[in-house]
C-alpha cells in the first residue's frame, strides 16, 4: 500500500475552485477501535460547496478536508475492532472529510453495505435517499393512496422521493421548472408531473381529482414554496430541506389563520447524529433493499479524479446538470 495519500484541503473560506488544493499526507494509522477505509467514491453535494464557502451552519477547524458523503473499502482494522471485516464496503459518517484517498474512522460509525450495490451508488445513499425516507415518515402519517407534493422534483432527493413514495404506495405531485422533464419523471414513477407557474393550484386540483394533500416538500423556497403551500389541505405540513432559489419563505398570515398549516424543516445530519445505531440501520435496510433491486440510482454527469478538484467543484456549481459530479478514487 502506498505510504501517502492525496487529500483536498482548504485553509480559508471562499469560492471552492479558488480555495481548494490537493496535498500529500501520510497513510493513516488506526487506533484500537478504528478502521482505515480506502475511498471508492464521494459526491459533491450543495452542502459541501456551502461549507467551503463558509455558508454552512457547521464550520470545521481550518485547514479542513471537505466531503460529507462517500463510500469505500475497509483495508485495515485496529486491534480491538470486532464486527467488521477487511474488504467490507462501508458508508462513512458525515464528519470525516471524504475527499481523500483514505481515511481513518471509528469502526462503530461505519455502515456496512450489503452485496449487490455498486460503491459509487453506496457513496450517495446517506444524504438524499435517507432525507427522502425521513421526509415520508416523520411529519405526516400517510396511508397508501395518499398524495404529497414536492418542488424541484428532478433533483436527486426529488427522484428518491418519487421512487420511495411509489414503493410505499403514496402518490406524488411533482413540480418542475422545465417541460422536458415531465415524461422522464413520469417514467420514474411520478404520478403527476407539472411545470411550476401561477396556475399550479388549479392544475393540481384537476390532475388529482381535488385530492386532499397534507404533505408538501420544499427545497426551493421563495414563490415556489408559497405555491406549494397554497396546494395543501387545511392542517397540512410543508417541510423544507433546501433553498435552491436562495429566497426566504414568505407565508401570508391567512394561510396560517384559515388553513392552520405547519411549517417544518429537516437537516439530515442532525437526525443522523441523534439517531441510535439501530435507528440508522432501520432506515438504511429498506434503502439497501431498493438499491439491490436497481432503484435509487443517482444519475452521474461526470466523475473526476481528486487531482482535478478545482474543475470538479466548478462543474458541480453549474445549474441544469443532468446528474451528480463525483470523485472516483483509484
Amino acid at each position: 500500500m502506498s505510504k501517502s495519500i492525496s487529500a483536498a484541503v482548504y485553509e480559508t473560506h471562499g469560492n471552492p475552485a479558488d480555495v481548494l488544493r490537493v496535498e500529500l499526507r501520510p497513510w493513516p494509522t488506526p487506533a484500537v477501535d478504528e478502521a482505515v477505509v480506502k475511498m471508492s467514491a464521494a459526491p459533491i453535494n450543495p452542502a459541501d460547496l456551502n461549507q467551503i464557502e463558509g455558508k454552512y451552519p457547521v464550520r470545521p477547524e481550518l485547514p479542513a478536508t471537505p466531503g460529507f458523503e462517500g463510500a469505500g473499502i475497509v483495508v485495515e482494522l485496529g486491534s480491538g475492532v470486532k464486527n467488521l471485516t477487511s474488504g467490507a464496503l462501508v458508508i462513512l459518517p458525515h464528519n470525516v472529510g471524504t475527499w481523500r484517498d483514505a481515511v481513518v474512522v471509528k469502526a462503530e460509525e461505519l455502515v456496512v453495505v450489503p452485496e449487490g450495490i455498486e460503491p459509487v451508488q453506496a457513496a450517495m445513499l446517506k444524504i438524499n435517499p435517507l432525507t427522502a425516507w425521513r421526509l415520508l415518515h416523520d411529519y405526516v402519517d400517510l396511508q397508501k393512496g395518499d398524495w404529497l407534493i414536492q418542488n424541484a422534483a428532478n433533483s436527486a432527493a426529488g427522484r428518491d422521493v418519487i421512487q420511495i413514495a411509489h414503493e410505499l404506495g403514496y402518490k406524488t405531485v411533482n413540480v418542475v421548472r422545465r417541460a422536458e422533464l415531465v415524461d422522464e419523471l413520469r417514467a420514474e414513477g411520478g404520478d403527476v408531473v407539472l411545470v411550476d407557474g401561477d396556475s399550479l393550484r388549479k392544475e393540481v386540483k384537476s390532475t388529482t381529482g381535488g385530492a386532499s394533500i397534507r404533505l408538501g416538500l420544499n427545497s426551493v423556497g421563495g414563490d415556489s414554496a408559497l405555491r406549494l403551500a397554497n396546494c395543501l389541505a387545511p392542517g397540512g405540513t410543508l417541510v423544507s430541506f433546501g433553498a435552491m432559489s436562495l429566497q426566504p419563505l414568505k407565508i401570508p398570515t391567512g394561510l396560517l389563520i384559515f388553513k392552520d398549516l405547519r411549517f417544518r424543516g429537516i437537516w439530515i445530519n442532525k437526525w443522523y447524529d441523534k439517531a441510535t445505531r439501530s435507528e440508522r440501520m432501520k432506515a438504511f435496510r429498506p434503502l439497501f433493499d431498493m438499491a439491490q433491486r436497481g432503484l435509487l440510482k443517482t444519475r452521474i454527469e461526470k466523475a473526476y479524479p481528486l487531482s482535478d478538484v478545482k474543475a470538479a467543484v466548478a462543474h458541480a456549481a453549474q445549474s441544469k446538470r443532468s446528474g451528480k459530479i463525483i470523485f472516483e478514487f483509484e
